[in-house]
């Protein structure tokens, strides 16, 4: 035993560890002969695991750890929480961050309307600036690297005639930083994603009512400038009727190959998913509207018409009209409400069936997810639309309005419909596409929505939900300790970003979290003095993170395992000072 350590029970020393800050706990092993003797017990850090992260016991060990002491030391010396730096570059609010593929560039967006290429290295430094308010860009608000790393989409707001704001896409080139074309993008928050290499998805909104639409998904060539006039160069995707103020926006693209060989698997919870308290249904099902509503409003003294099987929705409508016109059906329907019910009727029998067999059986098959927020009930994105793409359907080859359709299928349906019952702020894929993340405000239990235009207000705390893309349910209970302030109307995205064993988020409240994946315990808050809008991993070293504020800046955070190694590697002038004493006492 070392001298000046004193004998103590093991018991004893074991509280002293919980009480000893993380670093203290790592030190003592380096001074006390009987911290060593006991540094591997697995019980003792097994205990010290569970109390000091206050995991439920019922949770295991994360299926890649060898021990509880590997475990303890990867969450604290492995989470990116040491600020390294400030980029102070931009000089307005900071919206958007996101790696290449390589992670040897990440490129930022600002209400500041330039979009910033950066390198990455040891230090950080800037690389290519584009200003896009030539091109009448008000600011720009995302972006995202293809593939290959040889393109980037940027997505930006679109000031048109009498000020009127859509989005624009503009695609530029890696290898020159040139601008190689734009693409109309409406409503602006559809921010648009790639498909593959060089085909990207963007947006359109047609007015058919006050509070019915139709959101028309396009598929883009990337090099529409100089691609030959012979070639289609776009084609429609999807056609999707929105009700009650609703628009699909947020689009991502979710690839099924993965989906049997996951980085992390997150089963051990699926007891919860089966008493899921957020609701998942098909469309295609009867019960869809008692699926999307957690409480039904008040039903409007109007003749409710059977579904398949009983009146065809077309004579329904007549019905409908007939019983107007005769003065038949007078009780409280307000303007609102028939449109409502009239776009219902007619999307019953004009609407393409949903693809059967949804859920991929085949671990090679090529088919991919569109994902996107929309709605039924108001205007607030409260749901998870999830539309298949079949591999005819990724390329622009063919005509431009997509393949031929029936009279009776002017709309296409969705495949899959997550009910969130609360505003969704922001989602994020897991690296291997198998796990859905969303950030959403809930509303209040049993809350009632009589008028489209008026949401519920929504709380001030951020649930973080986990779904299983793969089985299509909820599997994590909702993570919770970010805030946000702003109500329905002034409601904002902030973006979030999950690596293999972390999700990290922003929030209101000026502080950027890290949470671990498989624990769902909160590991870091790292602070800003504003808004803390984006966050990114880098895609090759998940100790790196980016976190961008309203406060103008981009800071860098690492892990302290990652400091160690990068302070080893600088060179250390110890030599040449002992030198340099040496020569000053002769």
């Amino acid at each position: 035993m070392d001298a000046g350590c004193p004998r103590l029970p093991d018991t004893v020393l074991f509280e002293i560890f919980l009480y000893l800050d993380h670093a203290d706990v790592l030190s003592v092993g380096l001074v006390c002969q009987q911290w060593r003797a006991v540094a591997r017990d697995e019980f003792l850090w097994k205990e010290l695991f569970y109390r000091y992260y206050r995991v439920s016991r019922d949770v295991p060990r994360h299926p890649g750890a060898v021990s509880w002491y590997d475990e303890f030391q990867r969450l604290y010396d492995t989470i990116p929480c040491v600020e390294v730096q400030a980029l102070k570059e931009h000089n307005d609010q900071v919206l958007h961050l996101s790696f290449s593929h390589s992670g040897c560039l990440f490129a930022s967006c600002s209400k500041d309307c330039t979009v910033k290429i950066w390198s990455n290295e040891l230090d950080i430094s800037l690389q290519h600036s584009s200003n896009m308010r030539p091109y009448n860009w008000s600011y720009t608000q995302f972006s995202q690297f293809n593939s290959d790393d040889s393109l980037l989409l940027v997505s930006g707001v679109f000031v048109g005639p009498h000020n009127s704001s859509s989005g624009e896409i503009a695609v530029i080139s890696m290898e020159n930083f040139t601008l190689l074309s734009r693409v109309r993008n409406k409503p602006y928050d559809v921010f648009g994603c790639w498909l593959n290499e060089t085909n990207l998805i963007s947006g359109n909104l047609h007015r058919i009512g006050r509070i019915t639409s139709c959101s028309v998904l396009w598929l883009n060539n990337a090099f529409q400038g100089i691609e030959s006039e012979n070639v289609n160069v776009v084609k429609r995707l999807f056609k999707i009727q929105n009700l009650n103020a609703s628009t699909i926006r947020t689009v991502m693209v979710a690839d099924c190959s993965r989906y049997d060989s996951p980085d992390l698997l997150l089963d051990y919870e699926e007891q919860l998913a089966a008493s899921s308290t957020c609701p998942v249904f098909d469309l295609g099902s009867d019960s869809e509207e008692e699926g999307a509503k957690a409480k039904p409003p008040p039903e409007p003294a109007v003749q409710e018409l059977p579904d398949a099987g009983g009146v065809p929705a077309e004579h329904g409508l007549q019905q409908l009209f007939d019983g107007i016109v005769a003065g038949h059906v007078r009780p409280a329907m307000t303007e609102t409400e028939l449109e409502t019910k009239v776009a219902e009727l007619f999307v019953r029998n004009r609407t393409k069936p949903p693809e059967p067999n949804l859920l991929p059986t085949d671990s090679n098959s090529k088919t991919k997810y569109l994902i996107f927020t929309t709605g039924c009930l108001t205007y607030s994105p409260h749901q998870i639309g999830i539309k298949r793409i079949l591999p005819h359907q990724m390329t622009t080859a063919g005509p431009v309005l997509g393949e031929e359709r029936r009279s009776d299928e002017f709309f296409d349906s969705l495949d899959h419909v997550i009910d969130i019952h609360g505003h969704i702020i922001g989602m994020g894929l897991s690296p291997d596409h198998r796990y859905l993340y969303v950030n959403s405000r809930a509303w209040p239990r049993d809350c009632v929505i009589s008028d489209p235009m008026q949401p519920p207000p929504i709380a001030e705390e951020i649930d973080l939900h986990v779904f299983d893309l793969k089985t299509m349910k909820e599997v994590k209970r909702a993570l919770r300790a970010h805030r946000a302030y702003t109500p329905n109307e002034e409601c904002f995205f902030i973006f979030l970003d999950v690596s293999r064993d972390f999700v990290a988020s922003g929030a209101e409240d000026r502080h950027g979290y890290i949470w671990d994946r498989h624990y769902n315990i909160c590991l870091a808050k790292l602070q800003h003095d504003n808004v803390v809008n984006s966050v990114a991993f880098s895609p090759v070293e998940q100790e790196l993170l980016l976190t961008a504020s309203d406060d103008t800046t981009i800071k860098v955070w690492r892990s302290p395992r990652a400091m160690r190694i990068r302070q080893a590697r600088r060179p250390r002038p110890r030599k040449l000072l002992f030198s340099w004493l040496l020569n000053q006492k002769s």
